[in-house]
């Protein structure tokens, strides 16, 4: 940690971590990064709570709102009403700070964040501490997913100085950006283990006045630290570390930290996060004839297993909750966000691959199934999150998963028809309680549920196998399948009469881009033209909506309107890093699924427009923000590690190799090196941390395979060879359509296609490895063969 001082002035001393801090509130992304894994905290997490959506639909008319009134974002919505003077981050309160001398308030958050709706009803609603605020402060109130940047710099400021992280985020700043002191959430009063918010306003207005220079050189003394700390550069090295050395020390470090009862990598909370599941199937590939490849493939399919049999899954409705406040996945935090749903379903393809069980492509399928139903928007384009709170009953106060949980007493009413050929008197209700764990008392234990709001309440989990729920009642298995399959329906159709959570209907490129890959990979591992077409127009709304043609630059942010229609923010948020390198990547993957080359002509531009704004010349690898979009920041960062969500920089180094792949063009080769030796020392020191990089590296060092199907892409023979490719796992390849055009934009980008041929008009495959083309294949089984080689 970079010491106390940003901590402990004269006696303004700042608790470290509150009561669960962001423990119900994810830590992921630059975003996340699973920092709420890491929080202090002397309370359980709460699987339950209370909260409050205060918004202008809500507000009594006598209310007055703030400047947030005139926002888009729906977080800064919700606290358009509070009696806090909030300011939207910008120059407007930078310099009214400036001008009175006081010190910045900035709280960052989201809009489907539990305790962050704790603390906007504890304290931002609170006359007195809005009155204090109002006096002392200047108050910023920034959305984390509009300003992903605003987020990381002062985030990184916390990790550094209080051991732990979350949302919401409370930072004080000098006028000049700078931070002094922050937090996460703090309860309004002061407790017997802990500082209350109140008396932290008092003790750093106090402290502002009385002792400013001291803050100020403390400011600036951990200012300039964490920019050493901070930095990643090539330095005087030439090139990458050993990716076979990268590869072994990840995987040992993973297996170290595995649960080998349930599956996944802590004890609680346990988070799904798909980065690490996708390098172990790579370091299985890689390994399949080791007992370490044989182990790494049997920890991911073992935790994807988990996981569907989880509470994090949501067996009613389909998709996956955001993270298990359990070791057993069995009590989640209940909200749902877009970039799971985008990731797990690649992840759960990938199992199929490697498996054959349709387990894997079922659950694949139900993750898709719940955004087309409940995340898309007529545009095309893709919701950012459902809220974990809703109220049990229309007028009642929101409570934390009360959309998701049943009684036993519910289920019973619902299916109280008899199940013939039982071995005992036996309803549906009874069936279905039994196979996912339902009790009288409620599954959910008090610690989950400190304020006692879900007693008697159950989260469904599986808890045997078909075979033993049919054993236990001398039922055929499938007969127990169809029955439970439509107790789920009923239960699914009744649930639609609950008031519904919070739609988050802000529509983010980067998810937006993520989302394209996982409906694109998913439909062409199944063969599925339905899923594809969703990923097309998903694809054709970042174009329309999100991608401005005069300057060839992509928008973070845009919102859906009434009627269906889509609104922006006017100036508009211009993308992030995370934004380019999202969007190239399901660019990527929607070519190798549709084979429409307009996708990957327009990849290469948004590519080019990347490395313009974000590109690092002297130390390699990718800042995450423009230049001028952070201007006043302290810390202009590169994005370093892997977790709920991957590093841009990491997909950016898999983008690179792929662009060479498809083009032959260097300058993305070299890039791709240099990024990786900027990375180098994070990497060897922390592999874990950056899994998704150490499979960018190894890719590298084991060069891809350029996959050529020449043939018409309507016929038959063709699409029997293209769906030959995508039914195995080969996650270092580029797959590649030869349509026999010498004018077309492949053969422009690669010549050596024109010299491909169809062997006796029929379809023909050929695999090449540096520059080097294997002969030519008509078969599918034999091109099977050779690929599995």
């Amino acid at each position: 940690m970079l010491g106390a001082r940003a901590w402990r002035f004269r006696g303004l001393l700042l608790p470290r971590a509150g009561p669960g801090l962001a423990a119900s509130c994810r830590g992921s992304s630059s975003r996340d990064k699973d920092r709420s894994v890491t929080v202090g905290s002397s309370v359980p997490m709460p699987a339950g709570g209370k909260a409050s959506r205060t918004n202008c639909s809500q507000s009594t008319p006598q209310k007055v709102p703030n400047r947030l009134i005139n926002e888009k974002s729906p977080y800064l919505l919700q606290h358009a009403y509070n009696p806090v003077d909030w300011y939207p981050w910008g120059q407007e309160a930078f310099d009214k700070a400036r001008k009175e001398n006081k010190p910045i308030f900035l709280s960052v958050g989201y809009s489907t964040c539990h305790w962050c709706h704790m603390m906007e009803e504890e304290s931002f609603q609170n006359e007195e501490i809005g009155r204090l605020l109002n006096e002392d402060f200047v108050s910023v109130k920034v959305d984390r997913e509009e300003r992903p940047d605003v987020d990381k710099v002062y985030m990184t400021f916390v990790q550094a100085t209080s051991s732990g992280g979350g949302w919401p985020m409370s930072v004080w700043l000098t006028p000049n950006l700078q931070p002094f002191v922050g937090g996460t959430y703090f309860p309004p009063e002061d407790g017997l283990t802990r500082v209350g918010f109140r008396t932290v306003l008092m003790r750093i207005r106090d402290q502002w006045k009385q002792n400013k220079s001291t803050l100020l050189e403390n400011s600036q003394r951990v200012t300039t630290a964490l920019l050493a700390r901070s930095e990643i550069s090539m330095g005087d090295r030439q090139l990458p570390p050993s990716a076979a050395t990268m590869n072994s020390r990840c995987f040992q470090q993973l297996d170290e930290g595995y649960d080998e009862e349930y599956g996944g990598f802590a004890e609680a909370p346990k988070f799904p996060t798909p980065v690490i599941l996708s390098f172990l199937f790579s370091y299985w590939l890689s390994h399949r004839l080791t007992q370490d490849g044989s182990r790494a493939q049997q920890m991911a399919l073992h935790t994807l297993k988990m996981m569907a049999n989880g509470g994090i899954r949501d067996h009613v409705g389909q998709g996956f909750h955001r993270y298990s406040t359990d070791r057993q996945w069995h009590v989640p935090h209940f909200e749902k966000m877009l970039y799971d749903q985008a990731q797990l379903p690649v992840a759960y393809s990938q199992a199929y691959q490697i498996s054959g069980d349709e387990f894997y492509s079922d659950v694949a399928k139900g993750i898709l199934q719940y955004v087309t139903r409940n995340l898309s928007h007529r545009s095309g384009g893709f919701c950012s999150a459902e809220d974990a709170d809703s109220p049990p009953e229309r007028g009642m106060r929101p409570k934390e998963g009360a959309f998701y949980v049943w009684t036993v007493k519910e289920v019973q009413q619902l299916l109280p028809e008899p199940v013939p050929g039982a071995t005992e008197p036996l309803t549906s209700g009874q069936l279905l309680t039994k196979h996912y764990g339902l009790t009288e008392a409620g599954n959910i234990s008090p610690s989950q549920d400190p304020k006692g709001e879900l007693q008697g309440q159950n989260v469904l989990t599986v808890r045997y196998s078909l075979e033993l729920t049919a054993a236990r009642f001398g039922l055929d298995v499938e007969a127990v399948r169809t029955l439970l399959n439509a107790g789920l329906e009923k239960l699914f159709q009744a649930r639609k009469h609950r008031p519904k959570p919070h739609l988050d209907s802000k529509m983010l490129a980067a998810w937006n881009g993520l989302m394209v890959s996982g409906y694109a990979v998913t439909g062409a591992v199944l063969g599925q033209e339905r899923l594809i077409n969703y990923a097309i127009n998903g694809a054709k709304f970042l174009k329309r909506h999100m991608f401005d043609v005069a300057s060839g630059r992509l928008k973070r942010t845009c919102y859906a309107g009434s009627g269906g229609t889509v609104e922006h923010s006017n100036p508009p948020c211009w993308g992030f890093l995370e934004d380019y390198a999202f969007v190239v990547r399901g660019l990527l993957d929607l070519y190798e699924a549709s084979q429409e080359s307009a996708w990957l002509e327009w990849a290469l531009r948004l590519q080019d427009t990347q490395d313009r704004l974000f590109w690092d010349s002297r130390g390699g690898g990718y800042f995450c923000s423009e230049a001028e979009l952070g201007a006043g920041l302290p810390l202009r960062l590169k994005d370093d590690q892997d977790g709920a969500e991957p590093s841009a920089n990491s997909v950016s180094a898999h983008n690179l190799l792929r662009l060479h792949g498809f083009t032959g063009h260097k300058d993305w080769m070299d890039k791709c090196v240099c990024l990786l030796t900027a990375f180098s020392e994070r990497m060897r020191r922390v592999p874990v941390a950056l899994p998704e990089m150490v499979r960018a590296l190894s890719a590298h060092q084991q060069t891809l395979k350029q996959i050529v199907i020449c043939g018409d892409p309507q016929a038959k023979d063709t699409k029997a060879l293209l769906q030959c490719v995508h039914s195995i796992y080969i996650p270092n390849k580029v797959l590649i359509l030869a349509n026999g055009d010498p004018s077309s934009f492949l053969s422009r980008q690669l010549p050596f296609l024109s010299t491909l041929r169809r062997l006796e008009d029929r379809a023909t495959a050929y695999v090449c490895e540096n520059q080097a083309c294997s002969m030519p294949i008509t078969e599918p089984c034999e091109l099977r063969k050779l690929l599995h080689q």
